[in-house]
């Protein structure tokens, strides 16, 4: 099943704690119910980007690998 994004943020370039600030910072911009697609590189934000995004109450969707970086899709709470 593919699931369509309303959002897509890249932060293959940024490092913690930057990755999930830009993430957060496009989640409040979104309305309750859209689906973001995070383009993300590196164990460290592969384990805080979804884990941060948990805890502020957004649902993740998916972590598919994609080469050297992973795409995480989260859904808005």
């Amino acid at each position: 099943m593919t699931i369509h994004a309303d959002h897509d943020i890249d932060i293959t370039g940024e490092v913690c704690p930057m990755t999930f600030v830009r993430t957060k910072l496009r989640l409040e911009r979104m309305q309750p119910g859209q689906v973001l697609r995070v383009r993300l590189k590196g164990d460290e934000p592969l384990r805080n980007v979804p884990r941060a995004a948990r805890d502020e109450g957004h649902v993740i969707l998916g972590i598919e690998p994609l080469d050297d970086i992973h795409i995480v899709l989260i859904r808005r709470k």
